[in-house]
C-alpha cells in the first residue's frame, strides 16, 4: 500500500484517524502500533515476522545492556549481538544473490539464486533499530522498557517503508507525551497534500517521460534526448523521495510528532558537499555519525580522511541497492567530494552563483544515471552518448518530448528552487493579504486535490522509487 493510494486516502488513513482522535492518548500507542502492523502486512504479511523478530532482538540487546551498564565489555558484546544481527538479515535479503551472481561470474560456477523477494523497508528499519543499541550503547538515550512502545517506534507506518531514517532520540519523549492539536493537525495535513502533489502531478508524470525515453535505442538517440531522459529521471527521483518525505512528516505532525527534515531543496546546492547535506538528510547523518566520526573524520590527516570518505561512500552505494551501479554512484559521489575537499573547492567559491548551480546539477544528472542503470550493458552506452559530441546533438524526437512536456518540465524545476518558502513569507505581511491568501491556497489545494484523485483513477503508473532500496 502507498501513501499515493486510494485505499490508502479514503480508506486506510481516514479509519486510523478516527480511531486515533477518538481513544485517549494511552491507547494512542496502541491504535498507531495495530495499524502500523497491518500496513506492512498488507504488502509483506510473512516478513512482518522479520521486522518484530529485529525489533525484539534490539529491545532485550538493549535491557542487557543497561542491566550490565557499568562492564563497557559486556555492554559491547550485546551492542553487536544487536547490530550483528541487524547486518545479517539486511546482508541476506538484500545481497545474498548479488554476492551469488558475483561468485558465478568471477569464479565460473552455476550457483543457483536464493530469489528471495527483499522486505519492504528493511534498509530503513534496520538502520533505525541499529541506531537505537548504538545510541544507548553511547548513553546518548534512555533504554525504553515498554516492548510494545519501542515496536511501535520501529514500525510506525509514516516513516517505515522510505524513511526518513527517524532515532529513538528524536520521538522517545513523544513516545510517552506528545501535543495534538487542530495546530498541528493542519500544518500536517497541508504538508502531507504538498507531497500527495509532488509525488502524482509531478515525479508520476516526469517518470512516464523518462520511461518513454528508455525504451529508445541508446544508437537511435540524440545527445540532448539523452541529458532530457537523465533530468526527467533526477527529478522524478526528487520528487518521488522528497513527496514520501513530506508525507511522512506531515502524518507524523498529524499525530504529535516531530520528525526532521529529510530534503532541503538539493538542486538548488551550489557544490556537491552542499547537495548531501540537502539530499536524503537522514542517511547522511547516518553514516556521518555512525561510521565516517567513529573512523576519525578529517582528524587524522589527509590519507585517513580520503579512506574515511572511501569507505562511508562505498557503503552508502551498497545500502542503496545490491548491484555494481549503486557501488560505482556512491564512489563517484566520494571521489567528487575529496576533489572538492582537496583540489577545486575553494576555487568553485569564487565563481558566478549561476555557474556553482550549473556544475551541480549536471554532476547530480550524471549521477543519477548511473543510479538508475543496474545493468552496466545499458549505462555504458547511455553515459557515452551524453557526452559524445560526435553524435547528433538533436534530433525529432528530442524537440517533441520537450514540445510535450515543456510545461511540465519548467514547473518542475522552479518546485525544485525554494519558491515555496518565499511565497510563505508573503502572509506574513497585513491581515488582508494573509486572507487572502488563505482563501487562494485553499481553492489551490482542493483543485489540486481533486485533479490529483483523478489521476490516481486513470493512471496505473504510481510507483515509490525508494520502496525496492
Amino acid at each position: 500500500m502507498v501513501f499515493s493510494s486510494i485505499p490508502f486516502l479514503f480508506f486506510f488513513f481516514p479509519v486510523f484517524l478516527i480511531l486515533y482522535y477518538l481513544v485517549p492518548m494511552k491507547l494512542k500507542n496502541y491504535v498507531l502500533l495495530l495499524f502500523s502492523l497491518f500496513f506492512y502486512a498488507w504488502g509483506e504479511p510473512v516478513y512482518i515476522l522479520l521486522m518484530l523478530f529485529a525489533s525484539f532482538s534490539d529491545y532485550v540487546n538493549g535491557l542487557l545492556m543497561t542491566k550490565y551498564g557499568t562492564v563497557k565489555s559486556r555492554r559491547r558484546i550485546f551492542l553487536w549481538i544487536s547490530v550483528g544481527i541487524n547486518l545479517s538479515m539486511l546482508g541476506f535479503f538484500k545481497y545474498a544473490d548479488f554476492a551469488i551472481h558475483t561468485v558465478n561470474q568471477l569464479a565460473g560456477l552455476s550457483i543457483q539464486p536464493l530469489n528471495l523477494a527483499l522486505p519492504i523497508g528493511i534498509s530503513f528499519f534496520t538502520f533505525q533499530t541499529m541506531s537505537y543499541s548504538i545510541d544507548l550503547y553511547r548513553r546518548e538515550v534512555k533504554p525504553e522498557k515498554n516492548y510494545f512502545t519501542y515496536l511501535t517506534y520501529v514500525s510506525m507506518f509514516p516513516q517505515l517503508i522510505a524513511g526518513p531514517i527517524v532515532r529513538f532520540a528524536t520521538v522517545q519523549q513523544e513516545l510517552y507525551e506528545r501535543v495534538i492539536d487542530k495546530k498541528g493537525f493542519y500544518e500536517g495535513f497541508t504538508r502531507f497534500l504538498q507531497g500527495l502533489f509532488k509525488k502524482v502531478l509531478i515525479a508520476n508524470n516526469m517518470g512516464a517521460l523518462w520511461e518513454l525515453i528508455r525504451s529508445q535505442e541508446t544508437a537511435q538517440m540524440s545527445v540532448a534526448t539523452a541529458w532530457l531522459g537523465a533530468l526527467a529521471f533526477t527529478l522524478q527521483l526528487y520528487f518521488d523521495f522528497s513527496a514520501y518525505s513530506d508525507m511522512a512528516i506531515g502524518m507524523g505532525r498529524m499525530l504529535g510528532f516531530h520528525y526532521l527534515e529529510n530534503f532541503n531543496y538539493p538542486l538548488y546546492a551550489v557544490s556537491i558537499t552542499d547537495f548531501w547535506r540537502r539530499w536524503h538528510i537522514s542517511l547522511s547523518t547516518w553514516f556521518r555519525d555512525y561510521v565516517y566520526i567513529p573512523l576519525g573524520g578529517n582528524r587524522k590527516g589527509v590519507v585517513k580522511h580520503l579512506r574515511n570518505i572511501a569507505v562511508v561512500w562505498f557503503l552508502t552505494g551498497l545500502w542503496h541497492g545490491a548491484a555494481w551501479n549503486f557501488i560505482l554512484w556512491g564512489l563517484y559521489y566520494g571521489v567528487l567530494l575529496a576533489l572538492e575537499k582537496y583540489i577545486w573547492g575553494e576555487k568553485l567559491k569564487k565563481l558566478p552563483v549561476w555557474l556553482q548551480h550549473l556544475y551541480t546539477i549536471m554532476i547530480v544528472v550524471v549521477g543519477f544515471t548511473i543510479f538508475v542503470f543496474d545493468d552496466m550493458g545499458q549505462l555504458v552506452p547511455y553515459v557515452k552518448l551524453m557526452f559524445d559530441v560526435s553524435c547528433r546533438l538533436t534530433d525529432g524526437a528530442f524537440w517533441y518530448y520537450l514540445r510535450s512536456n515543456g510545461v511540465l518540465l519548467l514547473t518542475a524545476l522552479v518546485l525544485a528552487m525554494p519558491v515555496y518558502p518565499w511565497l510563505k513569507q508573503l502572509g506574513q505581511y497585513g491581515r488582508k493579504r494573509r486572507m487572502l491568501l488563505t482563501v487562494v491556497r485553499t481553492a489551490v489545494y482542493l483543485a489540486l486535490f481533486l485533479l490529483t484523485v483523478a489521476y490516481l483513477v486513470a493512471d496505473t503508473y504510481n510507483p515509490f522509487l525508494y520502496f525496492r532500496f
